[in-house]
């Protein structure tokens, strides 16, 4: 069975955008080689990618750019050769490997993690990823922790939940990898 991870990027205050839906702030701060060594190793895993509509349409607009390969290279190589799943009713997907989840959502996720193969990643779309966990269908949670807080934005929870660390790694920008199964 094929496990269901959430990636996102959140502010030390727990948010995944900030109040005006941005997420600018998760991507500013100082260089880490080791962070961007991380991030390329982590997008050359081989997993497969699990999208809302409109995570999907900002990925599919950046990822297959030629600016995309010369700024990071090993990511759009993985981005763009995994397997993509987009949950939407109204768009027609156009980048490489993608398909199209149609109808109730948790039935269909319950049926993708039923197949053999790699695991599949939740990136951004926090809609999905409180969707699918109020279902019970997520495994795993892996949040970088970026060393800002918001005050207010969105969440990926709408209700409490236990979680269990397994792992967390600390680089020097300050950024913080935690790793928590869901419990």
């Amino acid at each position: 069975m094929k496990k269901l991870r959430v990636f996102e990027s959140i502010s030390v205050d727990g948010y995944f955008t900030d109040a005006a839906g941005h997420i600018r702030w998760a991507h500013g701060g100082a260089e880490d080689a080791e962070f961007a060594a991380w991030v390329s190793g982590n997008a050359s895993s081989g997993g497969e990618l699990l999208f809302g509509r409109k995570t999907y349409q900002e990925m599919e607009a950046f990822w297959p750019t030629p600016m995309a390969a010369a700024q990071m290279p090993a990511v759009a190589s993985g981005m763009n050769a995994a397997k993509k799943y987009v949950a939407s009713r109204t768009i027609q997907p156009a980048w490489t490997n993608t398909h199209l989840l149609k109808g109730d959502l948790a039935a269909a996720v319950r049926a993708l993690k039923t197949g053999d193969g790699p695991g599949i990643a939740i990136l951004g779309s926090g809609s999905i990823a409180a969707q699918l966990g109020e279902a019970g269908l997520i495994d795993e949670y892996q949040f970088v922790v970026v060393p800002v807080a918001l005050g207010g934005g969105r969440t990926v929870f709408t209700k409490g939940r236990a979680l269990r660390l397994i792992d967390q790694r600390a680089f020097r920008n300050g950024n913080v990898v935690v790793t928590y199964a869901a419990a």
